[in-house]
């Protein structure tokens, strides 16, 4: 957050993910997937959330990309597929598929990733306010932004509880899974609670009220910010008329 590209303005790295998201989607070489990939990378050291980009990315994105390669290579039926063994097969057009789908996923997930290793929700916040959207819709992006984060980590502190209580939970996939089960209880009632814990808290600070409210946290734009807006529209055009 504090280094360069992460002092951006949200919109300006809004922008950088929408015009690589419209160009991976697009594009019909995967030659533009790899190079919003790569530069993402770059993105990445810039901001000093490699390592984060990396666990993030290994432990969701290669997983995903691994079961599309394996099921559109040898187990998706097309005209060229030979049996390797039992219902294993293995096709040229799927390999060449998989790599399609793969690349782009890769392209896609990858600037997403980044997008929020670099932006935090308060300065998300701050720019749809900014921007003058509804009170409810800014509401509602920031709690689904902390939705999984505040799951994981209360998860994580029933898990510990149980452990401190006697209760078993590594091992097995049947022991983490009676293992599991009672914690569903727990974590349903904490998250109710919370909610209503947030509710009492956005009226304490006068959330539903109508007059302008003032913020201690200010973001303003540079002109950096417009320099690369400009450039994001620029290479869109050019993307978009066939020059690129």
């Amino acid at each position: 957050m504090n280094s360069l590209v992460g002092k951006w303005y949200p919109s300006t790295k809004l922008m950088i993910v929408l015009t690589a998201i419209l160009v991976s989607m697009f594009a019909t070489e995967n030659s533009y997937q790899w190079v919003i990939f790569v530069f993402t990378i770059l993105l990445c050291i810039l901001s000093g959330v490699i390592v984060d980009f990396i666990k993030v990315f290994l432990k969701s994105i290669f997983l995903i990309v691994i079961f599309i390669f394996l099921v559109q290579v040898f187990i998706v039926s097309n005209p060229d597929s030979q049996i390797i063994w039992l219902f294993i097969k293995f096709s040229n057009v799927g390999l060449q598929n998989s790599i399609q789908l793969s690349s782009r996923i890769v392209a896609i997930s990858s600037i997403i990733i980044w997008f929020f290793l670099v932006t935090s929700v308060k300065d998300i916040v701050y720019a749809m306010e900014k921007a003058h959207f509804s009170k409810k819709l800014t509401f509602v992006i920031s709690s689904t932004i902390q939705l999984i984060p505040q799951m994981s980590k209360l998860s994580q502190t029933i898990t510990d509880a149980q452990k401190a209580r006697g209760v078993e939970t590594d091992g097995n996939l049947w022991v983490r899974m009676k293992a599991f089960i009672p914690m569903i209880g727990p974590l349903i009632l904490t998250s109710i609670q919370q909610t209503d814990e947030r509710v009492l808290t956005l009226e304490a600070r006068g959330f539903s009220s109508s007059k302008s409210k003032t913020s201690y946290y200010i973001i303003r734009k540079t002109m950096v910010d417009y320099v690369i807006c400009i450039g994001c529209v620029v290479l869109l055009v050019l993307f978009f008329g066939g020059l690129l």
